[in-house]
């Protein structure tokens, strides 16, 4: 009986009620995603004013004997130092990027995207800052790198968010996880 009831209730509520509970499902990714990239970009902003200030122009710190050590570095290319003339094309780059995720945000209803996503975002808007605000002027602004692992590209926390999420983003996909939640196997 309490079945018919459901069933035949207000024809009007089913549905308003059922937009109601995806609703808050949506909202809450979303909040996620930018809960993420706000902590991804104010801990790899707070980790360059604290390398800027105490490391840059000082002998590199060795972590762990010479497999890895922190040397402050100033970065206008991309991943290993190339595309030196190019600073402004990566600085296009991560605003289009940033423009996509907030797009997508939309439609988000994945947790895991969100992360993803957010961890995207909070790398792009870090090394965003740093081209925008940093010498030597607005859209030619050196990346702030400091993690140096013997044998490889200095990086920053923001090149290790942006990593990570594109790492997880691969992952989901090959899961056939899609960011409005859905699963497709193909």
């Amino acid at each position: 009986m309490a079945e018919t009831e459901s069933v035949i209730g207000t024809p009007d509520s089913a549905p308003d009620a059922a937009e109601a509970e995806e609703r808050p499902k949506g909202r809450r990714r979303i909040v996620a995603l930018f809960v993420v990239a706000v902590l991804a970009y104010l801990i790899d902003l707070g980790s360059k004013i604290v390398v800027v200030e105490k490391l840059e122009g000082r002998e590199p710190i060795k972590v762990i004997g010479d497999l890895l050590r922190f040397e402050a570095i100033r970065n206008p290319g991309a991943a290993f130092g190339m595309g030196e003339a190019f600073t402004i094309v990566f600085t296009c780059i991560a605003a289009a990027v940033i423009v996509v995720i907030v797009r997508l945000a939309r439609k988000l209803y994945s947790l895991p995207w969100a992360i993803a996503l957010g961890l995207l975002l909070g790398g792009a808007l870090g090394n965003l800052t740093d081209r925008l605000f940093r010498s030597p002027g607005v859209f030619e602004g050196a990346v702030v790198d400091f993690i140096a692992p013997a044998h490889f590209a200095v990086f920053n926390l923001a090149d290790s968010a942006i990593v990570c999420g594109g790492i997880l983003i691969v992952i989901l996909s090959f899961r056939g996880l899609d960011p409005d939640g859905t699963v497709h196997k193909d």
